[in-house]
């Protein structure tokens, strides 16, 4: 188990608006973010994500979680922007 401040390796996916921003599907990045609210700020500052914290879901190794779960090292990560259909 990692320190809580020694750098994780995770795995991100981004779609839709996030991927555009991000300028790729996906990547392994390391991390020192202890939650996901951290981690997506984290990408906010690289990438200049510009959807707000508060419209994002996360899904963790495919399954919701909060964004108060602790990162843990290995994860496969989605941040899921809103979406609108019709």
């Amino acid at each position: 188990m990692s320190a809580p401040n020694s750098p994780k390796i995770i795995h991100l996916r981004y779609f839709a608006l996030l991927r555009e921003q991000a300028h790729t599907e996906s990547e392994e990045r390391p991390t020192t973010a202890g939650t996901y609210a951290e981690l997506y700020q984290e990408l906010q500052r690289c990438y200049g994500f510009s959807l707000p914290l508060g419209q994002m879901k996360v899904a963790v190794n495919d399954t919701f979680v909060d964004l108060s779960t602790p990162v843990q090292e290995g994860d496969d990560v989605v941040f899921i922007p809103p979406v609108a259909g019709g």
